[in-house]
């Protein structure tokens, strides 16, 4: 290797040395709670597949049956020949979902948010970003060129306190959030936040990747959990978790997002969702607006998994959503205990810096409605047996 591209090899072993190399498992069967893995059946407690849908039959005959109909792919951009009538069905059914006016559907959730911050704000404007927001917000607000200024996580004061200070400056203002986030499981307080927002004339986005299909009647997200419709102006989302397929969209009023049509770069530049991927998720919007029972399930799920680690001594930090942070501090050690929870047949990864700080490493637990309460009693029995012989359970287990 040249001089020039040693620094990758260089790389790749301080990443290992320091622990934080990730291994890629090798999924040899549907996505669902048990998975095949190296041809060995394990429980699966790190998949997004919140309700249990990824592998649906519904969900699956729908995708089947339309391709039948429309084929496989676009064939384009949306704004070119990409745009199909089941696209605007999706889209039209996202907004009756979330109780909006309209909907833009495009590629991924991290497109959705590269399609909705750069067109409204750039050079010169300000976004006011919470420090813990995921990365597709923070990547979408450098892209944009306006200037970011973090407050602190999940601090209306802090942002208030922010926004004050550049009350004077005459430009567009952006405030920008996850609506749960991930890696704690803990939600954006915001009504405060869209307070704050409209008390300084600043716009609001929130980023609801993980509360859609989890928060709100049925799963309809933050913003009708809060009962804030009509008060933030971007709602971002994501159909590659709860709602089991892949995709992101944008939702607000009509006329931002014709704005967005005719602004947002993976929009204009990027192929359409392919028309499987349309079919399943029109399946899973239809089956959210059905029924909550696999919401109420969920929620279930999690509180029991909760209660079940919480009394076998780990450190779960405070999330208030199903996603259970199970934090045992060192990249190391999070690696090791993943590593045994693979041998007892549990399949959960190690997160560690720079997903999340140094020092509170953990194994980020995500039930999800298709277990059964059997499946959650097992691997809280392994997690014990493993943090007992590692020494990492009681109220410092994580060394927070």
């Amino acid at each position: 290797m040249s001089v020039e591209k040693r620094f990758i090899t260089e790389e790749l072993a301080r990443l290992k040395a320091e622990g934080l190399y990730t291994t890629i498992r090798t999924i040899e069967s549907a996505q669902g709670p048990w998975v095949t893995i190296e041809g060995r059946r394990r429980l699966n407690l790190c998949s997004n597949n919140y309700l249990g849908l990824c592998s649906d039959s519904r969900i699956c005959d729908r995708a089947r049956a339309m391709i039948d109909v429309f084929g496989v792919g676009p064939g384009a951009v949306r704004t070119i020949a990409g745009t199909l009538s089941p696209h605007v069905e999706l889209e039209r059914k996202l907004a009756e979902f979330k109780g909006t006016e309209a909907s833009m559907v495009v590629q991924s959730g991290f497109c959705a948010n590269l399609s909705a911050v750069p067109p409204l704000v750039g050079k010169g404007d300000l976004v006011f970003s919470d420090e813990l927001n995921h990365a597709s917000i923070i990547d979408a607000c450098r892209l944009s060129g306006a200037t970011i200024l973090r407050y602190p996580h999940n601090s209306p004061s802090g942002l208030r306190e922010v926004l004050e200070s550049r009350k004077d400056d005459p430009c567009r203002k952006l405030v920008a959030t996850d609506g749960v986030f991930s890696m704690d499981g803990d939600v954006a307080p915001l009504p405060d936040l869209v307070e704050a927002a409209e008390a300084y004339g600043a716009m609001i986005m929130v980023d609801d990747a993980h509360g859609e299909g989890v928060l709100g009647r049925g799963g309809r997200g933050i913003v009708d959990h809060f009962g804030l419709h009509g008060r933030v102006d971007v709602e971002v989302g994501t159909l590659s978790k709860a709602f089991g397929v892949v995709g992101g969209f944008i939702s607000g009023t009509v006329e931002m997002i014709d704005y967005l049509r005719q602004k947002a770069r993976p929009n204009l530049f990027s192929s359409a969702l392919t028309i499987p991927d349309v079919a399943a998720n029109l399946a899973s919007v239809e089956i959210l607006k059905e029924s909550d029972e696999l919401v109420r399930k969920l929620w279930a799920n999690g509180r029991l998994f909760k209660e079940l680690m919480k009394k076998h001594g780990f450190d779960i930090g405070h999330s208030e959503t199903p996603i259970t942070p199970v934090i045992l501090g060192e990249a190391s050690v999070a690696k090791e205990f993943s590593a045994r929870l693979f041998e007892e047949g549990i399949f959960a990864q190690a997160i560690a810096f720079p997903t999340v700080p140094k020092g509170s490493a953990r194994i980020r637990v995500m039930v999800s409605a298709a277990h059964e309460p059997a499946d959650l009693e097992r691997a809280a029995e392994v997690f014990e047996k493993i943090g007992r012989e590692m020494g990492k359970l009681g109220a410092t287990a994580g060394n927070r």
